[in-house]
């Protein structure tokens, strides 16, 4: 589709606003970037962030419809707009009158916050040299367009040119920007890929309907972690921070029951325990069949078929359902020996202890290799009350004198399987 752009009678005036003269520096004479980051007053959402809201950063958060976004950030709003910081939100998608019916529901005071229905970008820049605000919210940058482009809202030129033009108010303003995206069917960022290049931060936000918790994951982050994760839990009042996922994945966990194991996985710099459970039944037809949820297919495909050449666990005739219980995503290979444990667990109908965590990469000849940042892990299953850790022989070094845990370091498989029944 074809899209003409409007000759600008100025450069410097295309986005509202002035922009700042700038000359080449040499390296050594820029001052070190020490910029106090802004504490937003959600600690799990600072957490994300990398610690908190940096002066000019560009924030790109999406995820399925009514999962939760628009909520998160007008709680996010709430607490940035005092007397001293104003905050602007944006909204093309939902009346003034709806989000202060949603306001009133979270108990949202908001001192500072201006509602502005706007949907063309000059309009709000407009109103962004009026109020002059500390933080800007966009909801959502598909539903924004400039009247310098012949396309409709949302596509693809629009979405590059809007977003370009909050990078530069961004960047030469340093003015903090929430983007909130939508997604497509199949779960990507909505628009061209380009939108995820422009911005400093991706945020993802992941959960189940059925679940009361919500994950907001760092996908890119260019002043933080990436892949680093906030746990929020659904409730009247809106998203409140879960402080220990760890114990709220456990809470329910079964214990002295077969094809239930916990494993220790790492998201982000936050170690997180999980349950992972797998039913393996006889079938009727020749080939059983494989189905999984919260990991690979393909990877739990692999271990079956390690187990059956190194271990002898005759699978191919049985169905094997693996699943991560509380609808956390897990895709780190460090969880392998705690697929593996919960599979042949359920297969010799024999249970793991209930106080033993284990974790792992195992390779397709069996061995079981070092993970990364084992101490940490090692460290939150002795908080919840683990007494013994089954993990790489690797790994255990400087691990042995963890207080009423017992480290047990694993070379293979087989080894692993000797140690856990």
């Amino acid at each position: 589709m074809e899209e003409r752009a409007k000759p600008s009678p100025k450069a410097t005036t295309r986005a509202g606003f002035n922009l700042r003269e700038i000359e080449a520096i040499a390296y050594r004479e820029i001052e070190p970037q020490d910029d106090v980051r802004i504490g937003c007053g959600v600690a799990e959402f600072d957490r994300v962030l990398g610690g908190g809201i940096v002066p000019g950063t560009l924030v790109l958060i999406a995820g399925d419809p009514g999962i939760g976004k628009s909520t998160l950030l007008l709680q996010v709003a709430d607490k940035l707009s005092t007397s001293q910081n104003s905050v602007l939100y944006v909204s093309g998608e939902e009346s003034e009158r709806q989000i202060k019916l949603r306001g009133e529901r979270l108990g949202v005071a908001a001192e500072n916050l201006y509602i502005l229905p706007e949907t063309n970008l000059e309009n709000i820049f407009c109103e962004l040299d009026r109020i002059g605000p500390s933080v800007v919210i966009i909801d959502s940058i598909q539903t924004v367009f400039s009247s310098l482009i012949e396309s409709s809202p949302g596509s693809v030129g629009q979405v590059r040119e809007v977003a370009h033009q909050f990078l530069l108010l961004a960047k030469n303003r340093t003015i903090p920007i929430f983007l909130i995206g939508h997604i497509t069917k199949d779960g990507a960022i909505a628009g061209p890929k380009v939108l995820e290049h422009i911005v400093d931060t991706v945020l993802y936000f992941e959960g189940e309907r059925h679940h009361n918790h919500r994950i907001v994951r760092a996908t890119k982050n260019r002043f933080g972690a990436a892949n680093e994760v906030g746990v929020f839990e659904m409730s009247g009042s809106g998203l409140v921070g879960v402080a220990n996922p760890s114990e709220m994945f456990l809470q329910e966990r079964p214990e002295n029951v077969a094809g239930s194991v916990v494993t220790a996985c790492m998201e982000g710099t936050r170690p997180v325990l999980v349950e992972i459970q797998a039913l393996v039944s006889s079938t009727k037809y020749g080939t059983g069949k494989r189905m999984t949820q919260g990991v690979d297919q393909n990877r739990v495909a692999l271990l079956i078929a390690m187990l059956e050449k190194h271990v002898g666990l005759q699978l191919v005739g049985d169905d094997v359902f693996v699943n991560i219980a509380g609808g956390l995503e897990v895709d780190e290979p460090a969880a392998d020996l705690g697929i593996v444990a919960a599979i042949a667990s359920s297969f010799k109908n024999a249970p793991v202890d209930s106080h033993t965590a284990v974790f792992g990469e195992i390779g397709l000849t069996g061995e079981v290799r070092g993970t990364t940042q084992p101490g940490v892990r090692a460290r939150e299953a002795q908080a919840l009350g683990f007494q013994k850790i089954v993990m790489p022989a690797s790994n255990t070094a400087g691990l042995e004198r963890l207080l009423g845990v017992s480290i047990v370091g694993v070379r293979s498989v087989q080894e692993a399987m000797s140690e856990l029944f």
